[in-house]
């Protein structure tokens, strides 16, 4: 009866959902909780793997030349500081949600490439990511997460964007 157990805990489906510091991010992970975890109490379909992308402290501050050596310890600490705050608020909504077996890494990097790579290193079957609600100009200077994540993950990708509030 154990062995069954365990083969069907290694069965599971593994879903990847990114995390930042920001409301929509949070929203995601929320909306995802409440939807694909918390009605299968204990039992739940997918193995969850959280994943936070901490930029470099180069591209942090974007400069380079005389005086960045310095400002560049600083940075990384801000940076880590930034991460910490990320997973315990990720960890703690997991919590309230009864969602306790989570794994939770923090890679350096341009989110695009990490949450695409957590994909392929966890061999997820769908990555979660919340929307900034970017316009168009926005979106094509800086660039879109979710929507390279929609070109080049191996897997399937669903955005999850929070409600606009009609007035």
């Amino acid at each position: 009866m154990a062995g069954q157990a365990a083969v069907a805990v290694a069965e599971k489906q593994v879903m990847v959902v990114g995390i930042d510091d920001s409301e929509r991010s949070t929203y995601a992970l929320e909306w995802t909780l409440d939807h694909f975890f918390a009605p299968y109490a204990s039992d739940h379909p997918f193995k969850l793997v959280l994943v936070h992308s901490k930029p470099t402290p180069f591209s942090a501050i974007g400069i380079a030349g005389p005086g960045a050596a310095e400002v560049l310890p600083l940075v990384d600490a801000d940076l880590k500081k930034i991460a910490a705050r990320v997973v315990e608020k990720a960890r703690e909504l997991c919590f309230t949600k009864s969602v306790q077996d989570v794994i939770v890494e923090v890679v350096e990097g341009d989110a695009r490439n990490v949450l695409c790579e957590a994909v392929e290193k966890h061999h997820a079957s769908i990555l979660v990511v919340g929307s900034h609600g970017y316009g168009a100009i926005k979106r094509a200077v800086l660039g879109s997460v979710s929507d390279y994540c929609a070109h080049h993950a191996h897997c399937t990708v669903m955005i999850v964007k929070k409600p606009k509030i009609k007035h």
